[in-house]
């Protein structure tokens, strides 16, 4: 009777330690594992097939590899093309500052031997070394490429002319620059400084009368 009863126990226990003990039971895994495992597994089943998969694993890295390789190699021929036209920049434009403080020089040096043109007291020999000084000074801004614009008698364009006023004027079409007051310079292809020009504008019909009128009266005094 007591074995009875130690046999009914010990499956009493059994069965609470089932309903209590954790569940192991195996299910699919739906993460993706790493390829090295799938290939292990495929491995212990079939060797080819294995194969195969670490072959075209191998050919994904080296074209992941090549693609890495073809672009930081643009971008270094990039790199080298753009230092390439700074250093040039550099080159070209790197007398710039000393050239634009040599411009009022030239101006000073211009406006005196236009100034002295209609002085007959001058110094005839002054104004010779002075215009010799001038023609060197521009050889020598010509070989690094310094260029005067040539404004008067062109169309006013504002991307090389800056107006100082306008002239009302019936002989000249409108906008037509009459006078260059100050040389405007281009040093290769960038300009350094507009020239500075009296555009024309054209007569107004009162003006244009007075003017006709004014010619009349100076052809009759005549």
């Amino acid at each position: 009777m007591a074995k009875k009863q130690e046999k009914v126990q010990e499956k009493d226990l059994a069965r609470e330690m089932d309903e209590h003990a954790p569940d192991y039971t195996v299910t699919a895994d739906t993460t993706e594992n790493e390829p090295g495992e799938n290939a292990q597994e495929l491995e212990d089943i079939d060797p080819l097939m294995a194969l195969e998969i670490r072959a075209q694993q191998a050919e994904d890295a080296a074209s992941q590899a090549r693609e890495r390789l073809l672009r930081a190699s643009a971008e270094y021929e990039n790199y080298k093309k753009r230092a390439q036209r700074e250093v040039e920049e550099f080159r070209k434009f790197a007398n710039e500052t000393l050239i634009k403080e040599l411009l009022p020089v030239i101006d000073n040096l211009e406006r005196a031997v236009e100034s002295s043109g209609t002085d007959k007291n001058s110094n005839k020999g002054i104004i010779e070394g002075v215009e010799m000084t001038l023609r060197e000074i521009y050889k020598v801004l010509e070989r690094f490429n310094l260029k005067a614009l040539e404004s008067e008698g062109q169309i006013f364009d504002p991307n090389f002319h800056q107006a100082v006023f306008q002239e009302e004027t019936s002989d000249h079409p409108e906008h037509t620059v009459l006078k260059e007051m100050q040389k405007g310079y281009i040093l290769h292809d960038r300009l350094i400084r507009p020239a500075m020009v009296v555009v024309a504008k054209s007569l107004n019909k009162d003006n244009e009368s007075q003017a006709s009128a004014q010619e009349s009266a100076d052809q009759a005094d005549e």
